[in-house]
């Protein structure tokens, strides 16, 4: 019987312990689609972080490595330099990167490091029970600010890849969404360019992934893709923010 889909070898066997609903097991399947598809399981390393994908070291079938919050960039760094022949990348939240990991992703794109990130934005902070995050919405509301986000007192929500877009040494940034299946094969797409920059040794590259947070919107898994998309994406607009050819 002919196989019309299968498991990718990218992904171990191991069940994740996601919310239902939430997106970050596409966002696995992408990433570790495109590994298999470019030959480099054998010679990738991934840098978990803290947050809720914070057991990505479980799910991945490559070699991975568990930074401290936000530290994720800095370990990818010290792994890059030492091992230039291996394909490394970090798996970060908007929370891990844009709130305590600021400065280490700020300073590892300025550098022009050549390791590729995969930037799941949810707008809050999902694992620790749904506090307002860097990329929490205006009026957007959280446990921290259960009257919304009020940008008065909490100033507005970060555009991290607009931001990262500026530096020099980050030669690759889009942002894309997995709210449907056109977007889903964009972001696929986004994600295989991120990590063929670092094979071609280019420089810094970023995808940041607009992602669902059910449990903590208080949405059902549904109305979560569609409060995405009539929420988020006007905010944060899909498309490719640099590449190679204007970073030259």
């Amino acid at each position: 019987m002919a196989v019309v889909f299968k498991k990718t070898e990218g992904l171990t066997d191991k069940q994740t312990h996601y919310c239902p609903g939430c997106t970050h097991g596409i966002i696995h399947r992408l990433t570790a689609e495109v590994l298999d598809e470019l030959g480099v399981l054998g010679k990738s390393i991934g840098v978990a972080p803290v947050g809720c994908s914070v057991l990505a070291y479980d799910y991945f079938n490559c070699d991975m490595h568990e930074a401290s919050h936000g530290r994720a960039p800095a370990v990818a760094t010290g792994i890059k330099r030492v091992q230039p022949d291996k394909v490394v990348f970090t798996y970060q939240g908007d929370g891990d990167l844009c709130s305590i990991g600021a400065a280490e992703i700020v300073h590892a794109a300025a550098r022009g490091e050549k390791i590729t990130t995969i930037f799941v934005n949810n707008a809050i902070y999902g694992m620790t029970g749904g506090q307002m995050a860097p990329t929490t919405l205006p009026g957007q509301k959280a446990t921290t600010a259960p009257l919304g986000r009020d940008v008065d007192h909490a100033g507005m929500p970060i555009r991290m890849s607009e931001m990262l877009a500026t530096l020099d040494g980050a030669v690759f940034v889009e942002r894309v969404s997995v709210n449907n299946p056109a977007n889903v094969r964009k972001a696929k797409k986004a994600i295989k360019r991120a990590f063929e920059v670092q094979l071609e040794g280019k420089g810094f590259g970023i995808v940041e992934v607009l992602s669902t947070c059910p449990t903590n919107w208080g949405l059902h898994p549904v109305d979560s893709l569609k409060w995405l998309e009539e929420n988020m994406i006007p905010y944060y607009q899909l498309g490719n923010l640099r590449n190679p050819e204007e970073a030259k």
